[in-house]
């Protein structure tokens, strides 16, 4: 399968809130948005950047037909093919971060849609290169690899090209796919816009007489108020408002699961699940067994649900309570000085070097902090400029939660920092599977260093109870989505329609199992059937499920860290800068945590039940 545009964007797995105090993008500091111009200076020498890389693609083009000649060839052929690829992902990044600063901007826009045309047309130009590959005798590679020394850094980028032989096309059966690309961002595209600029939100009155419009930012932010009422009218309001619109919802999601199924039948696999794990060499059996596992463990999951149940004080806990404060009168408020001065605290564990380049990031501007009209929602990280640091989005509004969110980005961005800088670039793009363990590895630093500044017992129910928070949303919550995922391609792959209703029902059907709803654990009221049509990470071919698999992997590796284990935190600094020079199990392992087995889940759910044994005691001292 041909090796095509590398961009690296990690997204948060739960959306940064937005601050009800939303300023402008013009009212905010400079020292809190990125600086694009370490990228290109101006819009103008970005353009022209582009019109001379589309004069070069001819370059690639001049190798076809000579691969099998030499080793030589071959690698300057492949030297041509990356390099061209690197400066693709350069300008790729940059009209991307200028599209998320403010979506509304039809400028921006079109320049994201010109990369989309001018990556199509380089994959297009190189269609042939891993077919042509594919046709040298793999005994010839081999001996080419210990001959020529240039080709070493293509070494484990040619084994991968052999192992998926029998999925990859002919010549002219590549550039059909590539050529492909044209349409494929199409419905993730359409849902993205509609979503984040032109879906009409509903507005509530609050409690207090305040009249709020519930775009996502604000859902996020007001489904947690203290209020009960308000809660529940802004979970009811926001989800019958999406429910509206189901059919569209189901048309987009629809066609984004038509595309795998196009993907799955071009590559010759059984399953769209096996296509895209396939890409980075996953077994099946991790994601199958992610599901299983989590279904064997929803006890302690429901466990978590009566005990928030127990701290609310309500007769029944519903969806809409799930978001509520555990301790009312605890506020965890952390202006962004504060805020940065916790997370490098908590990561002092990891060395001088890391902490040093943490300081740097949050100094020289490599982070886009505060929400802004027409801001993309949510967090993520973006390392796909190879030749400059990486850039990070936020949505920052002072609470727990968006301090957590700093140094889950923060972990995304010393991967791609330490990659980047170890790495050459044909294998400095870590795989997806483990894009997310940097990211909640930082998340249990904080959360441990957080619980040993803090004794009293309220703030400690809090922080505890955020810890069970992040479990619910990271391994449990994007389980439920990983299952709905699948049996949506399921239904799909059986030729089912996908329409906004089979989806409402589907979701709806997995989230009571989840939730407890028939034993009286939860309930999941009727309106929560819509809440799958406004999740983006949907649009992302089976990606949620590695949340889970990520935030168990760094679980098990931070006990170990935090530890002193002083092996154990040179292999995983080894590991943040190893990229993607091998496969992502053996990265993993390499770390020191193996994903093919259910260790990591269990050690997880052990530590979950630990924490629940400690606030249960902390709740017994209050009687």
């Amino acid at each position: 399968m041909l090796k095509t545009l590398m961009v690296s964007i990690a997204i948060t797995a739960i959306a940064a809130t937005a601050t009800a105090q939303e300023r402008e993008r013009e009212q905010i500091p400079e020292k809190y948005k990125w600086d694009l111009t370490l990228l290109y200076p101006t819009d103008e020498q970005w353009a022209t950047a582009k019109e001379q890389y589309a004069k070069k693609l001819p370059a690639i083009a001049a190798y076809k037909g000579t691969l099998g000649q030499s080793p030589q060839q071959l690698a300057a052929a492949l030297d041509t093919f990356f390099d061209l690829n690197k400066e693709l992902s350069r300008l790729y990044v940059y009209a991307a971060l200028k599209h998320d600063q403010d979506t509304r901007v039809a400028k921006y826009d079109a320049m994201r849609k010109e990369m989309a045309k001018l990556a199509t047309d380089f994959n297009s130009a190189s269609a042939y290169v891993e077919p042509e590959i594919l046709r040298i005798e793999k005994a010839k590679i081999d001996g080419w690899l210990k001959d020529e020394p240039k080709l070493k850094v293509y070494a484990h980028y040619l084994d991968d090209i052999v192992r998926r032989q029998p999925h990859t096309g002919s010549e002219a059966e590549e550039k059909l796919i590539a050529d492909a690309g044209l349409m494929s961002d199409t419905a993730g595209d359409v849902f993205g816009i509609f979503a984040d600029a032109d879906f009409p939100y509903p507005s509530v009155t609050l409690a207090d007489g305040r009249n709020v419009r519930l775009d996502k930012s604000a859902f996020n932010q007001y489904r947690a108020v203290a209020n009960r009422d308000d809660r529940r009218q802004v979970m009811e309001t926001f989800f019958n408002a999406i429910g509206k619109y189901r059919a569209t919802f189901g048309s987009t999601y629809a066609g984004k699961v038509n595309r795998d199924l196009f993907y799955m039948r071009a590559r010759h696999y059984g399953t769209t699940l096996e296509s895209a794990l396939d890409q980075n060499n996953i077994p099946v059996s991790v994601y199958t067994s992610l599901i299983s596992g989590v279904h064997a463990n929803l006890d302690a999951f429901h466990r978590y649900l009566r005990l928030r149940k127990r701290m609310m004080k309500v007769d029944q806990l519903h969806y809409y309570d799930l978001y509520a404060p555990l301790v009312a009168n605890v506020k965890l408020d952390y202006p962004i000085d504060e805020a940065q001065k916790h997370v490098l605290a908590a990561v002092a564990p990891l060395g001088r070097d890391y902490v040093a380049t943490m300081q740097k990031a949050m100094n020289e501007r490599w982070i886009d902090l505060y929400p802004n009209p027409g801001k993309r929602s949510g967090a993520y990280s973006q390392g796909g400029a190879y030749d400059v640091h990486p850039y990070m989005l936020l949505n920052f509004n002072g609470h727990y939660d968006d301090m957590s969110t700093l140094a889950h980005e923060l972990g995304h961005t010393m991967q791609s920092y330490l990659s980047n800088k170890t790495q050459p670039y044909p294998t400095a793009d870590y795989p997806i599977f483990v894009a997310e363990v940097a990211s909640t590895f930082n998340e249990a630093l904080l959360i441990d260093h957080m619980l040993k500044t803090i004794k009293d017992d309220e703030a400690r129910l809090s922080l505890l109870g955020n810890y069970l928070e992040g479990i619910k949303g990271t391994v449990f919550r994007q389980t439920q989505f990983a299952e709905f995922e699948l049996r949506a391609h399921e239904m799909a792959e059986k030729g089912q329609p996908l329409t906004g209703e089979a989806l409402d029902k589907l979701y709806e059907q997995i989230t009571k199992e989840y939730y407890g709803h028939d034993k009286g654990v939860c309930v999941v009221d009727d309106y929560v059937a819509h809440e799958w049509a406004m999740v983006p990470h949907f649009y992302r071919n089976y990606y949620v499920f590695q949340y889970a698999t990520s935030f168990t992997a760094s679980s098990a590796l931070s006990e170990k860290v935090l530890s002193g284990d002083k092996a154990a935190t040179d292999r995983y600094l080894k590991f943040l800068s190893a990229g993607g020079s091998k496969y992502p199990i053996d990265l993993l392992k390499d770390a020191g945590v193996d994903m093919t087995t259910s260790e990591p889940l269990e050690l997880t759910v052990k530590k979950m039940n630990r924490i629940m044994d400690e606030m249960e005691r902390i709740l017994d001292k209050k009687k």
